[in-house]
């Protein structure tokens, strides 16, 4: 997209018409949008070179995804933190904004790619331990949270319904989405940055109320729900279509699991489910397209998940554990004996894990309690060829990020494997 261009002449009122053009040749006007006069200013450069680089952004995909305005947000959450996935580029980026610029809505940060007190350990190298932690301190420097985790929804940064957010990490900005009932798109690292720079986002997407309709009913028909292989075998069908969930019953740790494995499945950022969900009484499931899912389409996901054998590391947390389940899984291992050879890695948020130091202290007789990351986007390829985890999220990732063969089992199914 071009540069926004403004019309000539006079301002009249709070708000100027901003013309984002292609960059063809033929001169044509893909979208319009209003600006106050406090975004123009952003965008002319009278608020610093960062926010005139983040409201261009903001503009450009206001233009793309023909947005008539910008919309304030309450909160941002950023992906874009392992050095292992923006590398250099995404360093340079970050060192231009972080020059004058500063978030201005309560913005919390994604995984990074190491422990940041844990990462020889973890057999991380000085030199990616090193610009990993000039990554976390430039948005430091841009006043971010950097509680590292992609659960922030559950301590750091929780939102309310209702409220405009832009946020990135799928699973995130599923459950804010769908159990909240707050409202982002699937945002993308440097869009999500831009919107905490400037405090808006541009509304289109799953800002609007028709957007938000469900289009699939999906009809559970199991005694035992594993939420993980049901987002695996819904996410797979519907793609980004909204599913509307019938014949469940998920607790608050379970709606993380199928919100994370139906966005990494397929890209679904919202979902209803019957009775739970702040907007499932809103609509209507009737003549909707019918997905039955049963044992065949269950273990269907299964088998197309569990591709290896013989796991040298076993990961739990992604996404990352809760209070809950950390004591669940303490709770579990309490009285055990450590058996297999494979690596064990729990991993959580800094702040989760200040909440239950008893129950990591269990935990750590079992394997390392990893903080600030997760076993997808640290480079566990330089050491691990087959991991074990019970994320349908991070079966779906691994092969492609980390050059991994999966073994999937269900959280019981890990635990046997090591005690």
């Amino acid at each position: 997209m071009g540069a926004a261009r403004r019309p000539r002449g006079k301002i009249q009122g709070a708000i100027a018409p901003v013309c984002v053009r292609s960059l063809s040749n033929d001169g044509l006007v893909l979208a319009t949008m209003f600006l106050t006069r406090d975004e123009e200013a952003m965008l002319a450069g009278e608020k610093g070179e960062g926010a005139r680089t983040a409201m261009e952004l903001l503009v450009a995909l206001g233009g793309i995804y023909d947005a008539k305005r910008l919309v304030p947000i309450a909160s941002a959450h950023l992906s874009g933190v392992s050095y292992k996935t923006i590398g250099e580029g995404g360093i340079e980026f970050l060192e231009r904004l972080s020059g004058d610029a500063r978030v201005c809505v309560p913005t919390t940060l994604n995984p990074a790619g190491m422990d940041r007190r844990k990462w020889r350990e973890m057999g991380i190298s000085p030199r990616f331990a090193d610009r990993q932690q000039h990554i976390i301190e430039c948005y430091e420097r841009l006043g971010v949270n950097t509680d590292c985790s992609c659960t922030p929804y559950l301590n750091t940064n929780v939102p309310k319904r209702g409220q405009t957010l832009a946020w990135a990490e799928s699973n995130a900005l599923s459950f804010a989405n769908s159990v909240v009932g707050a409202r982002t798109n699937r945002e993308g690292g440097p869009g999500a940055l831009a919107a905490a720079i400037t405090g808006r986002t541009p509304e289109y997407g799953l800002h609007l109320d028709d957007n938000r309709r469900p289009s699939m009913l999906v009809e559970v028909e199991l005694d035992e729900v594993d939420y993980s292989l049901l987002g695996q075998a819904v996410g797979s069908v519907v793609g980004g279509r909204i599913p509307y969930y019938r014949g469940i019953r998920p607790t608050v740790d379970q709606l993380k699991t199928l919100a994370a494995a139906m966005a990494a499945a397929g890209s679904v950022a919202l979902f209803h489910v019957e009775g739970i969900t702040p907007e499932s009484g809103e609509h209507d499931p009737r003549g909707l397209e019918r997905l039955p899912i049963g044992r065949a389409e269950i273990e269907s996901a299964r088998n197309k998940l569990d591709t290896g054998k013989d796991p040298e590391l076993i990961a739990l947390g992604c996404p990352h554990l809760s209070v809950e389940e950390v004591r669940d899984l303490a709770a579990r291992l309490k009285g055990k004996k450590r058996k297999g050879d494979a690596e064990v890695w729990f991993c959580t948020s800094r702040c989760t894990a200040a909440s239950c130091p008893r129950e990591l202290e269990v935990l750590s007789r079992f394997g390392h309690v990893v903080c600030d990351t997760c076993m997808v986007v640290t480079p566990i390829e330089e050491r691990f060829r087959v991991t074990a985890t019970n994320s349908g999220k991070a079966c779906n990732y691994l092969p492609t990020l980390c050059s991994q063969k999966v073994v999937y089992r269900t959280t019981e199914g890990l635990l046997e494997m090591i005690s």
